[in-house]
């Protein structure tokens, strides 16, 4: 298998969040073709999830596992002499032929435990694929192995990602007899002042592996009022926090709810609904785990945690001990400039094999 060929083709496959059908059926036919028992199972729509074993085998002690799905725009392949560009080309594509090139060269009949792949859609947005998975619970894991681009360091633990959407509801009037009404932008600028001070007291609870040591919250969107002369009737803002693995995801939650009842104790006319679409926990792998110590071996790299979101949680719902690692920066993800570094794919390629002969024989 021509691990650059296979990068660039997926690469070159359509796959932005909701148009993922046409790279899983391309993963689907390879995993076949290499002696698995493939099954594409649907998560919304035309799109899938693609779940592989080796024959006849329930119970895998490793799976390597990421997503299909990129972010806009679709930007095609190319290559120079070290790199392969393109959307996805670190974040995922590469990862998933690492994992196709790796399991090509097993003879799966040898294997004392066997392995599994699982690629999945719509990771770009919420997780629909990897929660669907964990829904479905097809197989408990030993071990997973997840795709995400961290110039191969060994993750052993990452943040969960939060989302709520905030509306504030006001009272039109004109601006110039402000008597009449009640502004919506006044009220969620004082709601957002104590949300600021939430963020003050979430560093109280620090987890030293993480830089960022403790829980982050952001307003990062906010949309209010219908005109400049007229109190605003409604303001709306998007508020999302990374809680570290030892914080459950509600707890800031609670602390808006808490923030929402003081205010109506000052205003009682104060009306705001919260919408509360996402509550993404993190994980965490012991440091002395048999796969975090095999990484690190085969890497010669520390174990070492991430701010932004992955599928580790959902992994570990089906049992295993999750570990993230995969070729490329992910700090060159959907950028347009996105690359992964050939050398990158080929040791990925490597370790992925002896993550195999390890723990499955």
């Amino acid at each position: 298998m021509d691990l650059v060929a296979l990068t660039r083709k997926l690469v070159d496959i359509e796959s932005i969040t909701g148009n993922e059908g046409l790279v899983g059926d391309a993963v689907h036919t390879e995993l076949r073709h290499l002696g698995f028992e493939s099954e594409k199972v649907p998560v919304e729509g035309h799109r899938c999830n693609v779940y592989a074993t080796s024959p006849q085998h329930t119970r895998p002690e490793i799976v390597f596992s990421t997503h299909m799905d990129t972010v806009p725009p679709f930007i095609p392949s190319s290559e120079d002499a070290t790199c392969i560009y393109g959307r996805g080309s670190c974040d995922t594509k590469g990862f998933i032929a690492a994992a196709l090139s790796a399991v090509e060269t097993i003879d799966l009949k040898t294997l004392n435990k066997p392995v599994a792949l699982i690629f999945t859609a719509d990771e770009e947005i919420g997780l629909r694929g990897a929660k669907h998975l964990a829904q479905l619970n097809p197989f408990r894991v030993r071990y997973s192995i997840v795709g995400e681009p961290t110039s191969l360091q060994p993750i052993r633990a990452g943040k969960g990602y939060s989302l709520a959407e905030v509306t504030i509801k006001g009272r039109e009037a004109h601006s110039a007899y402000p008597a009449l009404g009640a502004s919506a932008v006044f009220r969620a600028a004082r709601l957002i002042n104590r949300l600021e001070k939430i963020a003050e007291t979430l560093k109280s609870n620090q987890h030293e592996a993480f830089d960022p040591s403790f829980t982050t919250l952001n307003v990062g969107v906010i949309h209010g009022g219908s005109a400049k002369n007229v109190l605003a009737g409604e303001c709306r803002f998007t508020l999302e926090w990374r809680p570290i693995p030892t914080q459950p995801s509600e707890r800031v939650l609670h602390l808006l709810n808490a923030a929402i009842n003081e205010e109506q104790r000052a205003d009682p006319d104060f009306v705001c609904e919260v919408d509360a679409s996402r509550a993404d926990s993190g994980f965490e792998t012991p440091v002395d785990s048999r796969v975090i110590k095999l990484l690190e071996r085969a890497t010669g790299r520390e174990s070492g945690t991430v701010a932004f979101g992955t599928e580790g949680a959902q992994m570990r719902m089906l049992g295993s001990e999750p570990v993230v690692i995969g070729p490329g920066d992910i700090r060159e993800a959907h950028r347009t400039g996105e690359f992964v570094p050939v050398q990158e794919l080929e040791a990925c390629t490597r370790i992925l094999q002896q993550a195999v002969r390890e723990l499955c024989g």
